[in-house]
């Protein structure tokens, strides 16, 4: 027989879990993993997802760094995208069971943990095509990628795109999506194991961000026409640039900053060109129903397929942090396994 304190150590236990928690903003030190935070528990209209994969967003560094526009009460768990079985749900919910595969695009009580509560509309079914990897890259990247595209870019079927950065998690989903969808798909690389990756992920060419002459031969290539849309991950860096690429009526989507940098608005005037912010937090219910919708769609079809790059347990998280900002070369979607 089970003595009574062995069961309530046992019940103790089943209600705590690991999870990285921020007590303060500042660099990648202050993500402090801990193993006895309470398990949430699902309330109206809301999903408990037990994690199997979260992905890493560069915002959740920005976010964590203090230096972003929203700034979450102290303390809270990072991380948006997790994959993962449902454990529970809260009234209301009929769209899940306990049992079934799912995705997220936002949790409310943070992806960096054993489990994640989300609303039951930013909960998506996870096809059986892709593992829970995948299913933890899907959320920003590929969401935020059509949201630049189509809802803020108005992308068309035979336009060109010039993605920056498109080894990454977003700059992987705008390949596949806008080529996909009729585009002529051109991305960049800072490596040649990068290019590959983003050749066989829907890009007709790819340059190196780190030649010398690279806007050189995107301008040699694309001829006087000029670049329809450019996809910017790194804005401080190439805005001033990319306006010199744009064709007529070209657009400049910024996905991506990392500081300030100086242009010169003259250039925008040539060929009325514009340069349009996007940001996935601004969604609205319907812009995210019509970004679920596609994307479902595209993982049927089996042209989205998620390439994830470096993995790491949550006792890595930091590290985690560290190489999203300073790695040489982005090569897929980074993800944390609880």
């Amino acid at each position: 027989m089970i003595k009574p304190d062995i069961l309530i150590t046992m019940a103790a236990t089943r209600s705590v879990m690991r999870a990285v928690r921020v007590f303060e903003f500042g660099g990648p030190e202050v993500l402090k993993l801990q193993s006895d935070v309470l398990i949430p528990h699902p309330k109206e209209d809301q999903v408990l997802i037990k994690v199997h994969a979260c992905g890493v967003n560069p915002v959740e560094t920005y976010i964590r760094s203090g230096n972003y526009a929203r700034k979450p009460a102290l303390p809270y768990t990072p991380g948006s995208d997790v994959a993962g079985v449902v454990e529970g749900v809260g009234e209301h919910v009929t769209a899940f069971k306990k049992g079934d595969r799912v995705f997220t695009i936002g949790t409310i009580s943070g992806g960096y943990a054993d489990y994640a509560v989300a609303a039951a509309n930013r909960v998506f079914p996870l096809s059986g095509k892709l593992d829970f990897r995948q299913g933890a890259a899907i959320g920003i990247p590929y969401f935020t990628a059509y949201r630049a595209l189509f809802q803020k870019g108005r992308a068309k079927a035979g336009e060109s795109v010039l993605v920056h950065g498109a080894s990454g998690g977003v700059g992987i989903a705008t390949c596949q999506i806008a080529r996909a969808c009729g585009l002529k798909v051109l991305g960049t690389s800072g490596t040649e194991e990068g290019m590959n990756m983003v050749l066989r992920n829907g890009a007709h060419q790819a340059f190196n961000h780190r030649e010398a002459n690279y806007i050189d031969k995107i301008k040699e290539y694309m001829g006087t026409e000029g670049v329809d849309i450019i996809i910017e991950m790194l804005s401080n860096v190439n805005l001033a640039t990319d306006l010199q690429l744009l064709s007529y009526a070209g657009r400049v989507m910024v996905v991506g900053c990392r500081g300030p940098i100086e242009i010169n608005p003259r250039d925008t005037m040539s060929k009325e060109s514009s340069i349009i912010g996007v940001s996935l937090f601004l969604a609205t219910e319907e812009e995210r129903r019509e970004c679920a919708t596609a994307l479902l769609d595209g993982i049927e079809a089996g042209w989205l397929k998620p390439i994830v790059g470096s993995e790491y347990p949550l006792e890595k998280v930091v590290k985690a942090h560290e190489d999203i900002i300073h790695s040489s070369g982005a090569r897929g979607k980074m993800v944390l396994l609880p």
